[in-house]
């Protein structure tokens, strides 16, 4: 795993910087439309080039000049300035158009509310005319019940007997209040119908939409922090851009790290062999005689173990006159 971590690092770092690359870059194309291309090539060109001088200023940091040093390190931080800032048009883009969506389904939503209410108080108007209606058909319904006159004849006796004008009136007025009431009751299950059919429809753009799953979780933590849903989107565009790009570079920077802390771990491992020249020795020995003209005889080397010792005494006494003979 060892062997392998470096390689996944800088895996990270490229991924991270490429995927921080790709947003800046169409990030600053959006910003500048009439020539997208251009600048597609330029932002992707100078996004390269970045981490090139990153990864360079670390490995030669103590062989180039101060110089290079501040202008390398001033150029990489305005790269990462211009990375975020693309990073940022891209984002701020595609929130707006999902917040454009959203503020349509919002009116519509609004626009159903507003018809809600609407129904709602014409259902309490209908509601408090019913109760009127059922009031006076209780009255109308106790009055024909004790439609009846008392009054004393001439003979001093009491007389009670009904009216049928009152009679007549009292059912007339008593049909025309039950006929109100039955529409009146039509009325209100209409409209309760309505405003169930309504609540439906707000609760299902609510719920079932794309841009409510989208919207979501965002209009959920600005209701819980008391801000508004573009402050909380501002908000955490500004927290990722200031972790996409600087945690590229630096995990880049820590890629090249380890490979160094790889290579110098190897290079300790091998064994290293001393190749240790061996010492001269001058000695001085004395020149060599100038060799004669005389023939040097090589005695042979007898083993005195093969030949008697009067047979070596013989050998020499004839070398010997050979040459005192050449002498002469």
């Amino acid at each position: 795993m060892k062997r392998i971590f470096p390689y996944v690092v800088l895996l990270a770092s490229f991924v991270l910087a490429g995927s921080a690359a790709y947003y800046s870059v169409f990030g600053l194309s959006k910003l500048f439309s009439s020539q997208a291309t251009a600048v597609i090539v330029l932002a992707g060109s100078l996004e390269a080039s970045k981490l090139i001088t990153a990864s360079y200023l670390h490995r030669y940091w103590k062989q180039i000049t101060a110089s290079i040093k501040i202008y390398m390190m001033i150029a990489v931080f305005i790269l990462m300035c211009i990375t975020s800032l693309g990073i940022y048009g891209f984002l701020v883009s595609a929130y707006q158009d999902t917040a454009y969506k959203f503020q349509n389904q919002e009116t519509v939503i609004n626009n159903l509310e507003s018809k809600k209410i609407r129904y709602a108080e014409q259902l309490q108007q209908i509601v408090t005319e019913k109760q009127t209606v059922t009031n006076n058909i209780t009255e109308l319904t106790s009055a024909l019940s004790n439609n009846v006159i008392q009054y004393t004849d001439r003979n001093g006796n009491q007389v009670r007997k009904t009216s049928s004008a009152n009679r007549k009136a009292y059912e007339t007025q008593l049909s025309n209040a039950n006929v109100r009431l039955d529409e009146l009751t039509e009325k209100q299950t209409a409209i309760a119908d309505s405003v169930t059919k309504i609540d439906f429809e707000i609760l299902d753009k609510q719920t079932n939409s794309e841009i409510s799953a989208e919207i979501g979780p965002l209009k959920y933590i600005a209701e819980i922090t008391g801000s508004s849903m573009d402050r909380v989107v501002n908000w955490l565009i500004i927290l990722l851009i200031m972790v996409f790009d600087p945690l590229a570079i630096i995990l880049l920077i820590s890629a090249n790290r380890a490979f160094e802390l790889k290579e110098n771990k190897n290079e300790k491992s091998e064994p290293v062999i001393e190749i240790v020249p061996e010492p001269v020795s001058i000695t001085t020995e004395p020149m060599a005689e100038e060799p004669t003209s005389e023939p040097i005889i090589e005695t042979p080397k007898v083993e005195p173990a093969v030949q008697p010792k009067t047979e070596i005494l013989s050998y020499w006494n004839k070398l010997r006159n050979e040459r005192s003979k050449r002498k002469k």
